[in-house]
């Protein structure tokens, strides 16, 4: 950021640059797997669980339940995800990750560590374990 422009940036114009700088970074990084954000971040919610209704998958990313149905259709064509039968409610289906979908969980989520790591690089190894202290104060339990 140019300071010759306006005046100095605020703490939070600086935390919301990085986290566009990070996501930049992991959005390339993901374009080469042919992986969009929302379904890196579907396959996160869901390979946290052994199975999820699409219903809970929406209320955990926050998205209507037709999108969340188009998530996992997405997920599921591409065979990342399976609809198998719910055993307590037969009317209901849950989506299950299945083994591809895990290895690509694994393998994005390496990515993403990655593509984080190149935009703080800047930052001397102090730097970065202040840096860490700092921001999991402020994020606390959102995590």
């Amino acid at each position: 950021m140019d300071r010759d422009d306006g005046p100095d940036p605020t703490t939070g114009d600086l935390v919301m640059a990085l986290a566009r700088r990070v996501r930049r970074a992991h959005v390339e990084a993901l374009t080469a797997w042919g992986v969009t954000p929302s379904q890196a971040r579907a396959l996160r919610v869901l390979g946290g669980a052994d199975a999820m209704r699409p219903s809970a998958l929406a209320e955990a990313l926050r998205i209507a339940p037709r999108s969340a149905t188009e998530v996992a259709d997405a997920l599921e064509e591409r065979g990342w995800v399976r609809r198998e039968p719910d055993p307590t409610d037969r009317r209901a289906t849950r989506l299950v990750p299945t083994e591809e979908g895990r290895r690509l969980l694994a393998q994005v989520d390496d990515v993403r560590r990655d593509a984080s790591q190149r935009v703080l690089d800047v930052l001397t190894p102090a730097q970065r374990r202040t840096l860490h202290e700092i921001l999991a104060v402020v994020v606390g339990e959102d995590l």
